[in-house]
Parts: C-alpha cells; sequence; structure tokens
C-alpha cells in the first residue's frame, strides 16, 4: 500500500516503518491527542526513485554532486497515478481543503542514536491537494539535501539503503508552540525537564528564528526566563506560511505556570511510554489544547548505569581514567569484573562474585564506571582519590573536588579506620613496605624480582585442549591480573618516594623545571624501550630496497628482512595494542598493521631526517640533561649542607633507577590479557566451527558466562548481532562525561572550562614550547605523522607511543601529569599539555599551533 492512514488498522500496519510515521502513529493509538492524517508510505517513494532512474544516479559513491543530482532527478519525475489517487482521496478525508503540514519521514530517522532532527524538509500550512502533493514530491527530494547526506555519512548510515515516507496531518491552530526536552540536554539531568517557547508555529523555535522563552522546570520549581519573542512564524490564509517581526516581548510570557506544569506531565508519559528521554514538538491551540505533534530519542545523553545503592550515585568513568574513550568489548567488560572481584576479595576482603564483579563497578554504554560515592562521603577517601587523579586524569579531580560541595555527598564517615584497614590488609598482605625498603637498599636486584615476575605469569597453568578448558584457563588468567599490581608496582613507588625525599630535603633547589629534567629519559621504561626497539628496526632496514619499497607502497608480500626483523619485535611486544586493556581488541602479532604504519612513519625519519632529531639522539640527550640536573642539584644543596646533600643524590640516583619500572606493572596485566585473549579466540573458533557463532571474533561479543553456555550448545547469535550494532553506534560516539551522577548530571558540562587569550588551558605535563602543524588523530590505526607535527589525541595508552617519537608536541583531552602519555612525553623531551577539553574539536589537522608544557596551554591560530 502507498497510502496509509494514521488511525485504526493502519496505523499497525508494516509500511509504517521508522521515523516519524511510524512514532505519530503509536502515540495516537497510545491516547496521545496527536493530529490526524496519512502517511505516503516508503513504497511510493521507491517507486518514484525507480522511475527516476536513481540507482544509475548513485551508482558511485554518495557526495554533494551526487546528491544534487538525486534531488533533481526526483523533482522531475511525476508521481504515479495511482499513487496521485489515494493521496488526493486520503487528503479529501480529512476535510474540505484543510490545512495540512506535510513532513518527511526517513526510515533512518528519529533512531536512538541519531535524531535526523531537521536533515529532511517540512512545509507547514499546505492548503489544496495539487499543493499537498508538490509537497510531497519535496519532501522526497530532501532525503537528498547535502546536509542530510553528510548527517549519514556521520552516523554510519548507508544513504543507499535509506527511504522516505512522507506524513500528511491536520495543522494545529497555535497559539503558542516549542519543544520540549524531558531531560536536560545539557547537563544530562533527567529530573529536570527544559521548555523552549515562543508564540505562533514552532518552526520559529525548531529553526532557531527567535529568542524563545526559555523554561527549566525542576520538582515543583519553575524557572522561567522570557525571551524577545520578536519573530513570529504563521499560518497565512489560503495556504503557506509568514514570518512576522515585532517589537521586543520580554514583558510577555508566552506560557503560564499551569501550561508550563501541562507540557511536564505530558512529556513524563510520553517518556514513560517510550522507556527513554524525548525531545519533542507541541503546540497549544486556541482552545487551550495541548497538541503532540512530535517526539523523538534525546540522542546526546550517555546512558546511565545501574544503580549500585540508594540515592545519588557518582560514578567515575574507569575507560577515561585508563585513556580509553571508545566502547569495551562486553568479553572486556567481563574481564573487568573478574579482575575487580579479585581485587576486591584479595585486596580489600570484600567479597564479590567472580562473573558479577564487585558492587561499585558499573557499565553503561559500553564504558566501565565505578561508583565512588562512599569514597567523596569518607574524610579519607575524598582526599586520597582526587589526589590520584590529580596524576592519572586530572580534569575527574576537579570534577570530584567540586561534587563535595554538594549536600548528597557530605561526609558521613569521619573516621579513617575502615579505609585506612583495608588499606593495611593490602600493604601487609603484598609485603609492600618490605618491597619498598628492598628496592630503595638493591634497585638491580628490585628489577631483577620484576623480570621473574613477568617471566611466570603464565606459569604453572593446567593444559587446555577442548573448548571448555580454554575457557576456564582463560578465567584462571584473568584471576591472575589484580595481584600482579602490589607485586610489581611498589618498586616503582619507591622510586617516586625517593623523589619526595629529595624534594622535601632539597627545598626550593627541585621546582616543577627541574622535576621535569630529573624524570626525563628514564631508564628501564618498558614502553619507551618497546619505542626505540622499533625505531632501531627502521634504522636497519632504511638500506634494504625492498623493505623501504614495502613500507612506502602499504600493501604487499613482506621482504624477508622486514619480516625477520617484525618477527623479532612482535615476539617480545606483539602481545600490546592500541585500547589494549579491552581483551576484545587484536593484539599486533593478531595484526600488524599498525606496526607496519609506524615504521614507515619512522623510515621517513631515518632517510631524510636530521640526525640530532632522531629519537635515539633525543633519548641520549634526555638523559644527560637529567643526570646534570642531578648533579645541580646535588652542588645547590651542598653549599647548604654536605650531609643533606649526599641524601638528596643517594635519593635522585634511586628514582633514575627504580622511577622507568611504572610502566612494567601495565606491560605485565596486557600480558596476561593478551594470554586469556588466545584462549578465548580458540573458544570462538570452536564455536564458529559448530554453527553457533558466525564468526570467531564474534565470542568478544559474549561475557564469559555466555561463552560456556554456548560450548554447552546455547546459541547466542542474536545476541551477537545486537550488541555488534550497539557497539557500533557507540564507537561514533564522540563525547564521554569523566564523571556521571544517577539522575544523569554530568557535573563537567555545568561548569565551562578556563580559558584566556585565545588559548586552550590543560595541566602542563612536559616543559617546552613548540609551534608547528597539528595533526588531530582520533584512531592511531589510520594515523599518518610527519615528522614535527604536534599529535592532538582524545587520550592515549601505552600502544599509541610509537607515535611520540616522529611527534613535534603532545596535546591530549585526557590525562594528568603522570598518565602515559604525559611520562613518555616528557621522556622523549617533546612538550605536552594534557587534560585539554574538547581539543580534537576545536583544532584542526593543519591548523598552526603553539604547544607550551610549562605553561599548560595551546594558543591556536586561524585554522
Amino acid at each position: 500500500m502507498t497510502v496509509l492512514d494514521l488511525d485504526g488498522p493502519d496505523a499497525r500496519h508494516p509500511g509504517l516503518v521508522g521515523g516519524k510515521a511510524a512514532n505519530l502513529a503509536e502515540l495516537r493509538a497510545a491516547g496521545f491527542d496527536v493530529p490526524s492524517g496519512f502517511c505516503v508510505t516508503t513504497d511510493a517513494y521507491r517507486r518514484a526513485a525507480d522511475a527516476a532512474g536513481l540507482d544509475e544516479v548513485l551508482g558511485r559513491a554518495e557526495d554533494a554532486a551526487l546528491a544534487a543530482a538525486a534531488r533533481k532527478a526526483l523533482l522531475a519525475v511525476p508521481i504515479a497515478p495511482d499513487v496521485e489517487a489515494a493521496v488526493a482521496e486520503a487528503y479529501e478525508r480529512l476535510g474540505d481543503r484543510v490545512p495540512v503540514a506535510v513532513r518527511s519521514s526517513a526510515t533512518a530517522e528519529d533512531l536512538p542514536s541519531a535524531s535526523f532532527a531537521g536533515q529532511q524538509d517540512t512545509y507547514l500550512n499546505v492548503v489544496g491537494t495539487e499543493a499537498v502533493l508538490d509537497a510531497v514530491r519535496r519532501c522526497w527530494a530532501s532525503l537528498w539535501t547535502d546536509r542530510a547526506a553528510s548527517y549519514r555519512a556521520s552516523a554510519g548510515i548507508d544513504g543507499h539503503e535509506v527511504a522516505l515516507a512522507v506524513v500528511v496531518q491536520r495543522m494545529a491552530d497555535a497559539r503558542v508552540a516549542g519543544v520540549l526536552f524531558t531531560a536536560d540536554p545539557v547537563s544530562g539531568r533527567r529530573t529536570r525537564s527544559v521548555i523552549d517557547a515562543s508564540p505562533g508555529l514552532g518552526e520559529a523555535v525548531v529553526s532557531g528564528a527567535v529568542n524563545p522563552d526559555h523554561v527549566v522546570v525542576e520538582g515543583s520549581t519553575i524557572d522561567y526566563r522570557p525571551g524577545d519573542k520578536a519573530v513570529e512564524v504563521r499560518a497565512v490564509p489560503g495556504g503557506g506560511t509568514e514570518q512576522v517581526a515585532g517589537s521586543d516581548r520580554r514583558g510577555e510570557r508566552a506560557l503560564t505556570d499551569d501550561e508550563v506544569r501541562a507540557l511536564v506531565a505530558l512529556g513524563r508519559r510520553v517518556e514513560a511510554h517510550y522507556g527513554a528521554p524525548q525531545d519533542i514538538e507541541w503546540a497549544i491551540d486556541t482552545a487551550g489544547a495541548v497538541r503532540l505533534t512530535q517526539s523523538r530519542p534525546i540522542t546526546t545523553l550517555h546512558p546511565l548505569p545501574e544503580p549500585s545503592g540508594p540515592g545519588l550515585r557518582a560514578y567515575l568513568c574507569l575507560s577515561l581514567a585508563q585513556g580509553l574513550t571508545r566502547p569495551i568489548t562486553p568479553m572486556g567488560i567481563a574481564a573487568f569484573r573478574v579482575i575487580g572481584a579479585a581485587g576486591s576479595r584479595l585486596g580489600f576482603g570484600i567479597p564479590a562474585d567472580e562473573l558479577a564483579g564487585p558492587s561499585a563497578l558499573a557499565v553503561a554504554g559500553g564504558r566501565v564506571f565505578v561508583d565512588v560515592t562512599a569514597a567523596l562521603r569518607n574524610a579519607v577517601g575524598r582526599r586520597i582519590v582526587p589526589r590520584i587523579l590529580d596524576v592519572m586524569e586530572a580534569r575527574s579531580a576537579v570534577v570530584l573536588r567540586k561534587l563535595m560541595d554538594e549536600p548528597a555527598f557530605a561526609v558521613r564517615t569521619r573516621s579513617p579506620w575502615s579505609f585506612a584497614r583495608r588499606v593495611l590488609r593490602v600493604l601487609v598482605r603484598y609485603r609492600v613496605p618490605l618491597q619498598i625498603g628492598r628496592a630503595l637498599a638493591a634497585p638491580a636486584a628490585a628489577r631483577r624480582r620484576v623480570r621473574r615476575v613477568g617471566d611466570g605469569l603464565t606459569a604453572a597453568l593446567p593444559p587446555a585442549t577442548t573448548g571448555l578448558e580454554r575457557h576456564d584457563r582463560a578465567l584462571a588468567l584473568l584471576g591472575r591480573v589484580f595481584p600482579v599490581l602490589p607485586t610489581v608496582a611498589p618498586v616503582a613507588g619507591a622510586g617516586f618516594l625517593a623523589l619526595g625525599l629529595a624534594r622535601a630535603l632539597a627545598g626550593p633547589e627541585i621546582d616543577a623545571r627541574t622535576t621535569h629534567d630529573l624524570l626525563r629519559s628514564l631508564p628501564h621504561n618498558v614502553t619507551t624501550e618497546m619505542d626505540l626497539e622499533l625505531w632501531q628496526v627502521a634504522v636497519r632496514l632504511r638500506a634494504d630496497d625492498p623493505s623501504v619499497a614495502r613500507l612506502r607502497a602499504g600493501s604487499g608480500p613482506l621482504p624477508e628482512l622486514l619480516r625477520d626483523e617484525l618477527d623479532r619485535f612482535l615476539r617480545r611486544h606483539g602481545h600490546r595494542a592500541v585500547a589494549e586493556i579491552d581483551i576484545g581488541v587484536p593484539r599486533w602479532r593478531d595484526d600488524p598493521s599498525y606496526v607496519l604504519g609506524v615504521l614507515a612513519g619512522y623510515l621517513r625519519l631515518a632517510i631524510d631526517g636530521d640526525r640530532a632529531s632522531t629519537p635515539d639522539a633525543m633519548f641520549a640527550r634526555g638523559a644527560a640533561a637529567a643526570e646534570k640536573a642531578v648533579a645541580d642539584v646535588v652542588a645547590r644543596v651542598r653549599r647548604r649542607s654536605r650531609p643533606r646533600a649526599l641524601v638528596v643524590g643517594w635519593a635522585l640516583q634511586r628514582t633514575r633507577e627504580l622511577a622507568g619500572l611504572r610502566e612494567t606493572h601495565k606491560d605485565h596485566l596486557v600480558r596476561l590479557i593478551a594470554a586469556a585473549r588466545t584462549d578465548l579466540v580458540a573458544v570462538g573458533a570452536e564455536l564458529a566451527g559448530r554453527g553457533l557463532l558466525a564468526e570467531a571474533d564474534d565470542v568478544f561479543f559474549l561475557d564469559l558466562a555466555e561463552a560456556r553456555s554456548a560450548l554447552l550448545g546455547a546459541d547466542h547469535r542474536d545476541v551477537v548481532a545486537q550488541r555488534r550494532e550497539d557497539h557500533a553506534r557507540e564507537l561514533r560516539r564522540r563525547h564521554v562525561p569523566r564523571v556521571l551522577l544517577s539522575d544523569g548530571t554530568e557535573p563537567e558540562a555545568l561548569s565551562a572550562p578556563a580559558a584566556g587569550d585565545g588559548a586552550l588551558v590543560g595541566t602542563p605535563a612536559s616543559a617546552g614550547e613548540v609551534t608547528g602543524l597539528a595533526r588531530v588523530v582520533l584512531d592511531p590505526a589510520d594515523a599518518h605523522l610527519e615528522p614535527g607535527e604536534i599529535l592532538v589525541v582524545p587520550s592515549t595508552d601505552p600502544g599509541w607511543t610509537p607515535l611520540f617519537l616522529t611527534a613535534g608536541g603532545l596535546v591530549m583531552e585526557m590525562g594528568g601529569a603522570n598518565s602515559h602519555g604525559a611520562v613518555v612525553a616528557r621522556e622523549y623531551g617533546i612538550p605536552a599539555v594534557v587534560g585539554v577539553p574538547d581539543a580534537t574539536g576545536v583544532i584542526t589537522t593543519g591548523q598552526r599551533i603553539t604547544v607550551d608544557g610549562a605553561a599548560g596551554s595551546v594558543l591556536l591560530t586561524p585554522a
């Protein structure tokens, strides 16, 4: 059928698929006051598209020129006679030349992940059959506006698969109209309703042509801020609309308090019907009736974690704190639960189910959050947690400190003993003070102990041949992850304690700049060692013409020398990856294309670059600068006290010998995760071979319990398909909240970031100043970084750091002064600023910027 009513049996017809047509029919069926009308279905559009030869026009990739050609073709084709007759008949049933709204309804709009608001056209106050038919044709053509084609591309939707229905509805005789959000679209607060209202048709508000009244409602409180309402869109007798300019009307309210409350109540009913916050268009007619003209999901809100306790809760995004903006696979989240359960049980003596994880761990939008409410309400916890975040993810620390002023997070536990008892349990169980003392006494022996821990990570595991055995072995490997942290990290911690001792004794002789120099080019850092090893591979390959040609081409078989060098590198570092804390992400040994891409960049520098600017030369200069800084500090302190100078010199040497191991525990954790991944890949292969999964990697879209049930015969292919779709949608999400409250509020959104004099401001991470061209990189797998370009990224983990060797500077949205990116930038001596809000959105590739790593500022010049 080509025309369907929005009422009666037609409302349940499969032809009303997707978009506002289906939504409006559903809302009318649910009893909401939605203007009556009919729908010209997607079948009619497809017939018009076939008649216009649209497939031939779109035979090439979609772009602006093709979109224009598609519009032209659809506007030129006549509407099929039977469709024309059906539209005319349906229109006449509404009344004699009744004014209607003719509205586009694409199959890909009003989705949970993409609203498509305003991307296709709407025509208001259309009067007469010929005018309705013309508006239908123009709606079809609007599927191919440049803005709609671009929006589809950014949302990952194939435009060739999209079709368009057209909704024709009676016009509401609007006295006032506007938009209602059932959650605050800025802060995310789900308990708040936000209304924009202006006299006349809602088009003035939706299009942004008017400064409307702005109303925020929370509970019984109405915050009403009148706008000037100087523009009004009105229906013109006989058809069409006009925009009428008037005087400033701030002294008048478009809505009474009763009307505001009626709108809020309507919004809550619609939200309850759909089970999600809604973006609603509404009108109040001259009789005072509230009419619902459209409802769609608010697509920009981040999903909420399941409540982990009573009252208002605060959740810290652990994914972001680990430098990960992308969603984690379901199996990756399952691994977090196992690791967290082991930490809760072994470290703090708090029972936790092995597969469910600790109660404080929560998941939303494929990201892992931790409930920090108890820490904020504890006198000791609220001091310690932000200080830890100061060096890991500084902006999260700022947000948490502001939350401490909220009554909901006031201190409830002042005694330090409950918190201290749990910390002491970890210190005693893993002999942390003894480890620190032994490391300070004999650094070389401590490093050998850490190496032995790494060598024994996968020792004494039972053999595994069946899928169930491999599943259980993967679970056992993940159970070994947490104990590595208190076993290995104290050695590096001893180095930083030594630095603290030196600073306390030296006083002003060790300022921020000197500290930066002291920590440059630290030895025994597994991440920088890995990057420099890869650089040496490039040096060895530069004289081998076949290898050079293959790396420059970017594809083709690997020449013998390149293959041998790559295999040698991957034998030691093939367990690494970008986003490596997610067990579902392929390792470099699974897919070395990223490593080959980095090698190609290194090769350009090895062949054409200045010898003084090569990574090994810069690292050597950094080490020399650090040794000089140690000597200078000791000399200055000696002038005041010779015994004190001896202690300061000893402490700084211990810092140099031990602090570089701060990356080792992460490397060990990733080795265990990679080993567990190998077993799970085998489980996936078995399930795919038995027809229970479509492909082996589908196992990473199950959790551990589901993988076991699949091995016992359960078919989870539908679950996997849905989760892959959800994961792909979340991959497109650009903004992830650092801290999220259980009512949906994102506290950081309530305060604007600091800035001044045209500069972006963040946290100083690596001193120095550099001016150069920016290279914005969202995914390092697709990165092409020219030597000297300034790398601008959302976040980094060790898998990103090979790019640092050729970068002129670093700007990072996430992180703190001691995050991975900051540490590696200091060791390579490149200026870096981290924790810069929305850096990848504000800065564009090719824009000249100046990074001042000591001041923590990024100065922009026009793009």
